[in-house]
C-alpha cells in the first residue's frame, strides 16, 4: 500500500496539469493587458504599439518555456519533492512576465523596466537550468541526462541575457534585440530531448 502511494506521490501527471494551469493563466493575464485603441484609424494603433511588441516577446518567452517544459518533463521517468520545489521556483519568475511586461510596454521601454525584465528572464532561464539538472539527477531520467549533457545552450542564453541586462542601460534596443536572439534559440523545441526518447 505505501509503495503504491509512492509510485502516485511521484508521478508526473498533477505537476504537468498544474504547470500548464499556471502558464496558461499567465499568457491570460498578458493578453487582458491589450486595450482597445481609442479611435478607428489605423493611426490610433501607434500608441499601442509598444504594449504589443511587449506583449509578442513575452508570449513568445512564455510559449518556448511551456514547450520546453513539456519536452523535459517527457523524458522524465520519476519526480521527486526537490523537482516539485524546483517547478514552482520557475513558475514563479514566469509569473512575473505579465508585470513587467507591462511596465517595460507603459514607460515605452525605459532602462530600468527593460533592465528588469531581463533580470526575470534570466531568473526563469536559471531556474529552468536548476530544474533540468534535478531531473537529470532522478532516478530513471537516463534518457534526459544523455539529452542534455552539460547543456550548454541554457548556460549561453543566460549568459547572453546577462549582458543584455548590462546593455539596457546604455541601448535598450541592443539589450531587446538580444532578448530576440535568446527567443530565437530557442524557439525549436529541444531536438535532443525528442531524440534520446524516441531512441
Amino acid at each position: 500500500m505505501a509503495r503504491e502511494w509512492e509510485q502516485r506521490a511521484m508521478g508526473k501527471g498533477r505537476l504537468e496539469a498544474f504547470s500548464d494551469g499556471v502558464i496558461a493563466v499567465i499568457i491570460t493575464i498578458m493578453v487582458l493587458e491589450l486595450k482597445v485603441p481609442n479611435g478607428t484609424d489605423v493611426a490610433s494603433l501607434a500608441p499601442l504599439l509598444p504594449i504589443f511588441l511587449s506583449y509578442v516577446l513575452s508570449f513568445v518567452f512564455v510559449g518556448i518555456y511551456w514547450n520546453n517544459h513539456h519536452h523535459l518533463l517527457h523524458a522524465v521517468q520519476r519526480l521527486d519533492g526537490l523537482a516539485l520545489w524546483a517547478n514552482l521556483h520557475l513558475l514563479f519568475w514566469l509569473s512575473l512576465v505579465p508585470f513587467l511586461t507591462r511596465w517595460m510596454s507603459e514607460t515605452h521601454f525605459a532602462s530600468i523596466p527593460v533592465a528588469l525584465y531581463g533580470c526575470d528572464l534570466l531568473m526563469a532561464g536559471l531556474a529552468y537550468y536548476v530544474l533540468a539538472r534535478i531531473l537529470v539527477k532522478g532516478r530513471g531520467n537516463l534518457a534526459l541526462a544523455q539529452a542534455l549533457g552539460r547543456d550548454y545552450k541554457a548556460i549561453a542564453s543566460m549568459v547572453i541575457c546577462g549582458a543584455a541586462v548590462a546593455l539596457s542601460f546604455w541601448n535598450v534596443w541592443l539589450a531587446c534585440g538580444l532578448y530576440v536572439l535568446i527567443a530565437i534559440i530557442w524557439f525549436i523545441p529541444d531536438s535532443r530531448i525528442e531524440h534520446n526518447v524516441a531512441q
